[in-house]
């Protein structure tokens, strides 16, 4: 009965390992510098606009940093931030780049992609919710989507995508 137990712990203990390296080794993965182009509304409701962005991402076994730039008509530019640590399956963390301040992540990776709740500082297009996704494509692609309910018609608007390539 012990060696049960023991063997049990050890494969639990094995399990959990393997997860942790999974995370570290994806996240690793997303490290270095990026450049590229995307859109992005102010409102759910506004116009779309064209920006070029460039983003500088640096990664551990446990945490991931975004750090970028997108420029806008060459008259607007504005400071990206997502900082986020990794708990097991457990994504939390900050994102700054919204008018209303430092909002809140939290959610966990599926895929090549970590899904994320926003929870903004502010009421931002009727409440307080958004959703993030980081997601890898190919070795040397990343793309950022944030998606927003529009308090109009109830349903989910893209409200920034980028798609960066290493440089």
């Amino acid at each position: 009965m012990k060696s049960t137990a023991a063997l049990l712990a050890a494969a639990c203990l094995l399990c959990s390992t393997g997860a942790h390296a999974d995370e570290a080794g994806f996240l690793r993965s997303l490290q270095g510098k990026f450049s590229g182009k995307g859109t992005v509304r102010i409102r759910t409701n506004t116009p779309v606009m064209n920006i070029n962005c460039t983003f500088t991402s640096d990664a551990t076994a446990n945490s991931l940093s975004l750090d970028g730039t997108c420029r806008a008509l060459l008259i607007m530019s504005r400071e990206i931030r997502a900082d986020l640590k990794v708990d097991g399956e457990s994504y939390t963390g900050t994102y700054i780049g919204s008018r209303s301040g430092p909002a809140g992540l939290n959610g966990s990776r599926k895929g090549d992609a970590i899904d994320l709740d926003i929870h903004w500082a502010k009421i931002v297009n009727g409440d307080r919710d958004a959703e993030l996704t980081v997601e890898k494509i190919g070795p040397d692609n990343m793309r950022m989507t944030v998606t927003d309910m529009d308090p109009a018609t109830g349903k989910m608007v893209v409200t920034s995508r980028i798609d960066l390539k290493r440089n």
